[in-house]
């Protein structure tokens, strides 16, 4: 049902709906019944999550791993308070290592007049986030003891250790911010990357990708025709 905190989008996989459809969280179930959670939405989305975990009979003490595709507040931001409450590591991709571990954004992009704009009134230099440390560093095609195994698909751009997952044995690729599928698919918000430009050709990567799920970390899931869906848009949106 559309209003289920978590959506099964293949065996062991669940894509965890944080705020309704609009943020995204994902777990993945081992066969001995360990967790990995992937991202963990806005300071407030814990109790959600572990609400939406209850429901599918995943408790605290079974999750022993968080992933992060990057290192923004709607996706790191409850990010600290999940670790204390599972008492798991989290990993995120060498070059957001540092933006976890502070709590400090990367920047904008600032080629763009917004990026600019919200350069000037943001705290920079100050937490977006609450701060956790990083215990293990990913990095690109780098294949995780997750599930049977969870592919890392470096994208940067939207920051700089963006990163999309694809889990090979379900076919199921967690798409990260590199898409949104709001309202139908489309890129992130420009000015929310470091570089945006950078996003749009990364995100090619996707295409190369066998998948049969794709799931967003903005928007819902598509389960038929997913590779044509994502392929086709991304084929008439080429940058140079």
């Amino acid at each position: 049902m559309a209003s289920d905190p978590a959506v099964q989008l293949a065996p062991n996989v669940w894509r965890l709906r944080l705020i309704s459809d609009l943020v995204n969280g994902f777990a993945f179930r081992d066969d001995d019944g360990q967790v990995t959670l992937v991202d963990c939405g806005m300071k407030r989305s814990p109790r959600t999550m572990s609400a939406a975990l209850a429901r599918i009979g995943i408790a605290s003490d079974d999750v022993t791993r968080i992933l992060l595709t990057h290192a923004h507040t709607d996706h790191a931001g409850g990010v600290a308070e999940m670790a204390r409450r599972t008492d798991s590591p989290v990993s995120v991709h060498t070059d957001d290592a540092e933006a976890v571990r502070t709590g400090i954004a990367p920047p904008l992009d600032q080629s763009l007049r917004m990026g600019r704009f919200l350069r000037r009134i943001m705290k920079t230099g100050k937490p977006a986030f609450e701060p956790v440390p990083v215990t293990d560093e990913l990095h690109d095609d780098q294949l995780l003891p997750v599930a049977g195994g969870l592919r890392v698909v470096h994208t940067p751009g939207h920051s700089p250790g963006h990163v999309s997952f694809l889990h090979e044995p379900t076919g199921v690729l967690v798409t990260g911010d590199a898409l949104f599928n709001w309202r139908g698919i489309g890129w992130s918000i420009p000015f929310f990357c470091t570089d945006f430009r950078m996003s749009q050709r990364t995100a090619q990567r996707l295409t190369e990708l066998d998948f049969s799920v794709a799931a967003f970390t903005h928007g819902k899931h598509v389960s038929a025709g997913a590779r044509a869906y994502v392929g086709d848009f991304l084929t008439a949106h080429q940058v140079d």
